[in-house]
């Protein structure tokens, strides 16, 4: 399989100090890792972080999860028992040599530790020290425990799905974890860049629930329009202004044998475009249909033309057709018809791990490209692989030294 991968030296020699676990953490320094940091995880050495044994099911074979292969390809990882002084004192060597360091752990836990953002911006002041919370400091939750369904119900994003006479709705998507995730990798970078002028470190932090808000924004101008509270549409986009906007079904009748069509509102040609598709010419002109707030009032007998048209053809050649004709449409397409997709593994967005122990794992990479290409892939680490590696290179310690770390049980 081409993989088309290479490796942007857009962070090189920028090293991540990874204390994150699960995914919302992980997700944010494998981006980092994308970008060509070091990012080297902090685990502890009794079955390192929790989410190598998350979804762990017959198929894993005894390996580390494809959750934690998932949120972790490119990153290095370091076995440390924090709860020695020995083991604090490695990791604050660390993070004195280190540029960024984030941290995901339950409220209150980092400072237990002894790895507060006074402790560590003592040892080093022109630190980035990134912290991702389940609601926000100084906030009535804060002391929450927070997952990404807490985060989505808390945040608006159930409010807002689901069918308009049905209950709230959790989407699949992890907008609470990863949708997180990038928003901090984002601010770390601004963070970053700030400090190559000026040398001055930062302290970020970002609430699951808070982030949010950055992915209602259309609710909220929904709500702002109408003077009540966004309403859930189902498939239709939130405003409900635009007729027709929904999934519609195709053969042979599968769960996801359905095309998402979508007409726009300051586009008229899109309407009439779909009429010619569908064999409805007749209806080009006719007062009933020919605006947006006409269709409004005929949305079901809209939907109903439409559907007996979908209904003639597969999903994919819906979307052929009507794509073609220039009318706004997309094939629902499932987890497992996007992995077998030749397509993204020809433009280098899914590639294959080559993991010591799972064998191969095709997973998407980072889908930017740069250069023309994304980044290459390298497997998510063995728990300690790299534990002599780095403790070598970033704190200068000897075979010797570290032999003695692992017969203390510090690593």
């Amino acid at each position: 399989m081409a993989t088309n991968g290479a490796a942007p030296a857009y962070l090189s020699g920028v090293r991540v100090l990874d204390l994150t676990q699960f995914e919302a953490g992980p997700s944010c320094t494998e981006a980092l890792a994308w970008l060509g940091a070091e990012v080297v995880k902090v685990e502890n050495p009794q079955g390192g972080e929790a989410g190598r044994s998350l979804l762990h099911g017959a198929s894993n074979n005894g390996h580390d999860s494809w959750y934690f292969l998932l949120f972790n390809a490119n990153k290095k990882s370091v076995t440390v028992n924090l709860k020695s002084e020995s083991g604090l004192a490695l990791v604050k060597d660390m993070a004195k040599r280190a540029d960024i360091m984030v941290e995901n752990f339950a409220p209150g836990a980092i400072e237990r530790l002894g790895l507060g953002y006074d402790v560590v911006r003592a040892v080093n002041p022109g630190i980035i020290y990134a912290q991702l919370k389940g609601f926000g400091t100084g906030g009535p939750h804060e002391n929450n425990l927070a997952f990404d369904m807490i985060a989505q119900a808390t945040g608006g994003v159930m409010s807002i799905t689901g069918d308009a006479d049905g209950p709230p709705l959790k989407p699949g998507v992890t907008l609470g974890d990863t949708g997180t995730g990038m928003l901090l990798a984002i601010s770390i970078l601004g963070a970053l860049y700030r400090r190559r002028e000026t040398g001055e470190g930062e302290r970020i932090e970002i609430a699951m629930q808070d982030a949010m808000l950055q992915y209602i924004r259309v609710a909220l101008s929904s709500q702002a329009t109408q003077g009540v509270a966004a309403k859930r549409n189902g498939a239709k986009i939130l405003s409900g202004f635009a007729v027709p906007s929904g999934t519609f079904p195709c053969k042979p009748g599968g769960p996801n044998d359905y095309v998402y069509i979508y007409t726009s509102r300051t586009n008229p040609q899109h309407w009439r475009r779909l009429l010619e598709v569908i064999g409805r010419k007749d209806l080009i002109g006719d007062p009933r249909f020919d605006t947006a707030a006409a269709r409004l009032g005929h949305e079901r007998e809209v939907d109903e033309m439409i559907s007996a048209w979908t209904r003639q053809h597969d999903k994919r050649e819906a979307m052929r057709i009507l794509g073609g004709a220039g009318v706004p449409a997309g094939a629902v397409f499932d987890t497992m018809e996007l992995t077998e997709d030749t397509d993204f593994e020809r433009r280098g967005i899914m590639q294959t791990m080559r993991h010591p122990v799972a064998g191969d794992f095709k997973m998407p990479t980072w889908p930017v490209r740069f250069g023309g290409k994304t980044p290459k892939m390298e497997p998510a680490p063995l728990l300690g692989q790299h534990t002599n590696e780095v403790l070598g290179e970033w704190l200068g310690l000897d075979e010797k030294q570290i032999a003695q770390l692992g017969k203390d049980k510090v690593i």
